[in-house]
This record gives C-alpha cells, structure tokens and sequence, in this order.
C-alpha cells in the first residue's frame, strides 16, 4: 500500500478546525452569540501556546472546558488561537487558547460536535498520531437549564453520536 506523503489526516483537522475558527470570529465581530447558539470548548491546559492563571493550571491541571454562553469578552480570534475573558467563581480570568490545543468542541443548542484527538505534551510528536474525529451527536434529551460550570474532568462525550476514526479509511501497509 502506498503511504500518504499528503497527509490528509492532518489536512482535514485543520479543516475542522477552521470551522472553529470561523465560528468565534463571527462572534468576535458581533460580541454575540446568534440565537440559543452556546460552545463548550475542552482544550489541554500544557498545550503549547495555552495560557490561563495559575489558580486555573493548578485547578485542572491536564484539561479544562469553558462555557461561551452569556457572560465573556474581549473575544479576540487569530489565524492560530483565540483569547477571551470569562469569569470563574467570580474571579474573571483572561485565557489565550492555541487552536491546536483544543480537544472538543461540541454547540449543545444544535447538537453539533467536533472532537481531536490532541498529543499530550509529554509525547513525542512526530511518534504521535494526530487524527480529527468529527461527529454529530444526536441529544437524547433537551434541557432548559444552563450548562454545568467548566469542569477538568474527561468526559468529552456531551451526546450520544458515535466517532468515526479518520484511519478507518486509510489504506494499511
């Protein structure tokens, strides 16, 4: 089998992430979210590039979601990350958030998700396999409350859709 000197695995993460991207700035421009739209974003917290205080590296440690919902600013958006201000326990924090680093990106008011599969800092990564699993998840149930605060737990899977592996498709050698 012939080996992919292309690499569309990493062509089409960054594909995705460009819908991301795409995404906040639109609300960057704005300074709103349109509609019942809302993102839960998980990203590596010692992800290259990822900067967040202290208290919140100490707090979640390998990983953390944040919630863009109601209350954030200073949304600002670049080719390579994004930065924003959100609150967290009354304490408002100023985080800076490499694209590359984010893990999930999941809108609950349409039931729309993307999840990567990120290095963690410790591998080797040219060893490391980098592979984009987009998926719908399909909401089981609806819910009126607001979203849970951001959290550092590993419980990326806000629905029930299934991930289908981008190697799944590649030929094998």
């Amino acid at each position: 089998m012939a080996q992919d000197h292309i690499r569309y695995d990493i062509l089409a993460q960054d594909a995705l992430r460009s819908v991301i991207r795409k995404v906040l700035s639109e609300v960057a421009v704005t300074g709103h979210l349109p509609g019942e739209h809302h993102f839960f974003i998980t990203f590596l917290t010692n992800a290259p590039g990822v900067r967040i205080s202290q208290h919140l590296k100490a707090k979640y440690a390998e990983q953390m979601t944040i919630v863009i919902q109601h209350q954030f600013w200073d949304l600002k958006v670049t080719e390579s990350l994004f930065e924003i201000g959100l609150s967290f326990s009354d304490t408002p924090e100023k985080l800076v958030i490499p694209f590359n680093a984010i893990r999930g990106f999941y809108d609950p008011s349409v039931s729309f998700e993307l999840e990567f599969d990120v290095p963690a800092v410790e591998e080797d990564e040219h060893s490391a396999e980098i592979t984009a699993y987009p998926a719908v998840a399909e909401k089981t149930e609806e819910t009126t409350e607001d979203p849970a605060p951001p959290t550092g737990g590993d419980d990326n899977n806000k629905g029930g859709g299934s991930v289908v592996s981008l190697d799944s498709f590649r030929k094998k050698n």
